[in-house]
């Protein structure tokens, strides 16, 4: 008997159905019997529950306006979170009926959410949830840190990310159009715990860009090093263009009405150095991403595509000394890292394996870019509260550059 046919198939409930359920998770669902059973569905849009109840065979009675009658509906084995802005009150609402949960990125954008989290898990001595970083899951990936475990002189980790728009990456998957009938939700009471009094823009910077995005990459980082120790160097920019041709569009929900350029230094256990560099580009030709590991024998580099393009192969180019010459090989796999995740989490429900991100992973995120958004303002003058004024070192602010960070 294969695997796929000894497993039983997990019965699940969906919260939210954006860009990310709609392109990528529910396909998945629905092409995995062997692994899950979609049961009924929630989203706050009526427009939404409608069109995308339709398209995936869901009943009317099972498709729900709240979060609160999804998780009071029908009996199922699991929840799936994948709703936009911080996912901890769903996250609680699971937990406390009792529900193993897989839940998108970020958990949350404040280690007070991380706690209440903690608090509300419903059997500490089983795995509970799993966090929704899908490149820890590639091949690829899984290839280098394999490599990585038998090499001990990493000296620096390269990362590029050339970022355009998200409407220009999901036009293949053919969305259900933005309705626009409900209103965004109101993150200010925990932008505040998290960064005290901002203005839109900053705000966006950490819970959009650092949280939403910048943190795949700090997710590899955790899987094949250890995640940075210290923060050192961190600027953030904005470019104008008067050419541009596509509109940032939806990406302001999350990015703000100028996504940025971001540049992030610091170091990695082993005393390594990592070099970070998110730039939003709205009209570049595709989404290209990069990872360069660098050791004192070669190099490992990963070159991923669009997160969205299903089964389109990240590439892993090794670069290293073999007796007396240059060896390059080139890795491919057309396996898919978000099925792959969910495999994982068919796994750990029925298993109680480990996923390869947890609650305290989904903490040390939440802390590394209160880190990165402390460094940020030691060096620009911006005034920070909540929880990231324990990390910003006011005493070392670089006044010349206070006019810099107002401009944000």
């Amino acid at each position: 008997m294969s695997r796929a046919e000894g497993r039983t198939p997990l019965r699940v409930a969906v919260a939210g159905l954006g860009a990310v359920a709609q392109a990528v998770h529910l396909p998945l669902i629905n092409r995995r019997p062997d692994l899950f059973e979609l049961v009924s569905v929630y989203d706050a849009s009526a427009a939404l529950r409608a069109a995308v109840g339709d398209r995936f065979g869901v009943p009317t009675t099972r498709r729900y306006a709240s979060i609160d009658s999804l998780l009071d509906g029908e009996a199922v084995d699991a929840v799936m979170i994948f709703t936009g802005q911080s996912h901890a009150p769903a996250v609680i609402a699971a937990f406390k009926r009792g529900y193993p949960v897989f839940c998108e990125k970020p958990l949350a954008f404040t280690r007070g959410e991380i706690e209440q989290i903690e608090a509300a898990v419903p059997d500490s001595s089983m795995p509970s949830l799993l966090l929704g970083y899908m490149k820890q899951y590639d091949p690829a990936v899984t290839e280098t840190a394999r490599r990585l475990r038998e090499i001990d002189d990493v000296r620096s980790v390269e990362i590029t990310v050339l970022h355009p728009t998200g409407a220009s990456q999901l036009d293949f998957a053919r969305l259900v159009p933005f309705a626009g009938d409900v209103p965004q939700a109101d993150d200010r009471p925990v932008h505040r715990a998290a960064l005290g009094e901002q203005d839109d823009a900053v705000n966006r910077l950490y819970s959009g860009t650092l949280l939403s995005s910048v943190s795949h990459d700090l997710s590899l980082l955790r899987l094949m090093t250890g995640p940075p120790t210290t923060i050192d160097y961190v600027d953030m920019w904005h470019v104008p263009s008067v050419d541009r041709r596509r509109d940032v569009g939806r990406d302001t929900r999350a990015l703000g009405q100028h996504p940025p350029s971001i540049a992030i230094s610091g170091r990695l256990p082993g005393d390594a150095r990592v070099s970070l560099r998110w730039h939003y580009l709205a009209d570049y030709p595709a989404y290209r991403e990069t990872v360069s590991i660098h050791h004192g024998n070669g190099t490992l580099e990963l070159a991923f595509p669009s997160p969205y393009l299903l089964h389109a192969p990240t590439e892993l180019t090794v670069t290293e000394y073999i007796r007396g010459f240059e060896r390059r090989s080139v890795h491919r796999s057309t396996a898919e890292a978000f099925e792959l995740q969910l495999e994982a989490f068919h796994d750990m429900v029925t298993e109680g394996r480990r996923p390869l991100s947890s609650i305290e992973d989904g903490r040390i995120d939440v802390e590394t870019c209160q880190q990165i958004m402390g460094c940020f303002a030691s060096r620009t003058g911006l005034e920070l509260g909540g929880e990231a004024a324990a990390v910003a070192d006011l005493e070392r602010m670089d006044i010349p550059h206070r006019a810099e960070a107002e401009a944000l």
